[in-house]
């Protein structure tokens, strides 16, 4: 990409695509394009087709997906396979058409076994069962990297397809039907310590390990991959670095200032036991996170007291 290239951030006022946006514009781009949602339907194929056509993008950041936590991916489990399916076939087959230069699509770690070998090489797709409870999610982020591999094999289409492990940071979702789990233990926390409340209830027994990623950290990655890497094989982005949900609400509620007791509610699922991703190809590509966690996570509480907390 040159200052003065065509570039579309589709999802530009999500997590993933305002960091890609506040990334991007430091880098002194000129002419970056966007929509809102209720500017264009990005599950119109029509619509899609129209502003390809008159906005000629030259580079595709693909963020735009619907997303949530464990809650949401159970209770709705067919519109998160109809929208993402929708969404990403019509991005990527207007991006083809239109002449795009390159696309870079976002998935998801969860597109990977359930009981997948730890570390999670990207070798590992598809040789086991995924997770039941975002199963419709996984299957249609698979049929996105599959679709842009196919469109690689058939047409010579340049698409890259990068697998971020769990993110967080500013901007995140912290409703608590929808929200993931970081988020969601910071807006409970916090909650809980301007209530004075004597016990946070925490889904699960606290047992299963996650990685997580500063969105920061990602949208840093998403940018190096656009200029250094034409490559066909899916890239896994994480920290190399994963602590249990336990471990993660002990350290949230130390950063808010919350002193009551952590309750784990058994009766709620787990989700995959552990998912730590093994980053090895991207690092050889020269790229390393810079946010430790615990670092990312005060950025993130000071954010949400500021921006998130009076709206959540």
């Amino acid at each position: 990409m040159i200052r003065s290239s065509r570039i579309y951030v589709a999802g530009h006022r999500g997590l993933v695509g305002g960091a890609i946006m506040r990334r991007i514009e430091r880098q002194g781009y000129e002419t970056i394009i966007t929509r809102t949602r209720d500017e264009l339907d990005l599950t119109d194929q029509q619509a899609v087709n129209e502003f390809f056509d008159q906005q000629r993008p030259e580079y595709v950041f693909l963020a735009a997906a619907k997303v949530g936590g464990i809650m949401a991916n159970s209770t709705y489990p067919a519109d998160f396979i109809r929208e993402n399916l929708l969404i990403q076939t019509n991005v990527i087959e207007a991006a083809y058409r239109s002449g795009v230069r390159k696309l870079l699509f976002l998935g998801s770690s969860c597109i990977y076994p359930k009981l997948a070998p730890q570390p999670i090489k990207e070798e590992y797709l598809l040789t086991g069962l995924l997770e039941p409870t975002n199963k419709a999610y996984a299957i249609a982020k698979i049929a996105g990297l599959t679709m842009v591999d196919a469109y690689r094999e058939q047409f010579g289409f340049n698409g890259v397809s990068l697998m971020p492990t769990n993110l967080y940071g500013p901007g995140d979702n912290f409703d608590l039907e929808s929200s993931h789990v970081l988020p969601a233990l910071i807006r409970k926390f916090h909650e809980a310590k301007l209530s004075g409340a004597p016990t946070v209830t925490v889904w699960g027994t606290g047992t299963p390990r996650r990685e997580f990623l500063h969105v920061d950290d990602l949208a840093d990655a998403a940018a190096f991959i656009m200029d250094k890497y034409d490559g066909g094989d899916i890239l896994n982005i994480g920290v190399g670095e994963d602590v249990s949900i336990g471990e993660l609400a002990a350290l949230v509620a130390q950063i808010v200032g919350y002193e009551g007791e952590i309750v784990f509610d058994t009766s709620k699922p787990d989700g995959t036991p552990r998912k730590l991703l093994d980053n090895s190809r991207l690092l050889s590509l020269g790229w390393r996170p810079k946010i430790a966690l615990k670092d990312g996570i005060v950025s993130t509480y000071k954010w949400y007291v500021a921006n998130g907390a009076q709206q959540s």
